[in-house]
């Protein structure tokens, strides 16, 4: 495609800040993060990330723009860490809370702060309806089939921690439950019968199948 094709192709697109993704794009001044996202989804270059790793990737810039705006100074991998603290369903309430409270008490609204956490979607739907991105194997409509399958068992799982926990409020409250401060787990874990191992859901979706696999080859 010539310069001039190129720029016919980016006039007939929409106006990226119409997405949520490109308002927090221009919002955080994250100059190329829209060409670098779209580079790791298409696989140009070597590198290639499903759509779940880029919003996590995306959402860590936006944590990193928070922190920087309030004068944190963070070591390396801090970010990601802190991260994970604010999202990964293992994290235990207690820490999680004690994550929030660091980043209040350097005046990051945490409210906010999720509010702009991008889903896979968001960051699908800019690529494609605000960048005309594409990918060039059929691999997307695997990609998709798997994270909504994920986005399914996320909800699930965490509906099912929410009445876990609003159940034993209420039998605490009504004194029929003796139970201190508490925090919920939801463990789900996969067994293949036919060759014996076992697996978290998110282990097997990421390793794209159990160890089946390898006694096929």
């Amino acid at each position: 495609m010539n310069e001039s094709s190129e720029e016919s192709a980016s006039d007939s697109l929409p106006d990226p800040t119409n997405s949520k993704v490109g308002r927090l794009i221009d919002r955080y001044d994250l100059d190329g993060m829209g060409a670098r996202i779209e580079r790791l989804w298409t696989g140009e270059g070597g590198e290639e990330r499903s759509l779940r790793d880029l919003a996590d990737y995306f959402n860590q810039q936006i944590l990193e723009a928070e922190m920087d705006e309030r004068g944190m100074e963070t070591l390396d991998g801090e970010v990601e860490n802190m991260y994970r603290l604010l999202t990964d369903d293992d994290i235990s309430g207690g820490i999680r809370t004690e994550a929030e409270n660091t980043l209040k008490r350097n005046g990051v609204d945490i409210e906010r702060l999720r509010r702009n956490f991008v889903s896979h979607q968001a960051v699908y739907t800019y690529l494609t309806k605000y960048r005309g991105a594409s990918k060039r194997t059929d691999e997307p409509d695997s990609d998709a089939r798997v994270e909504k399958g994920r986005e399914t068992i996320r909800r699930l799982r965490s509906r099912l921690v929410a009445v876990t926990e609003s159940t034993l409020n209420q039998l605490r409250k009504a004194e029929d439950l003796v139970l201190g401060e508490f925090s919920v787990f939801v463990d789900i874990r996969v067994l293949c019968e036919d060759c014996g191992s076992q697996y978290s859901v998110s282990e097997l979706l990421e390793s794209g199948g159990c160890d089946c696999r390898a006694d096929d080859r």
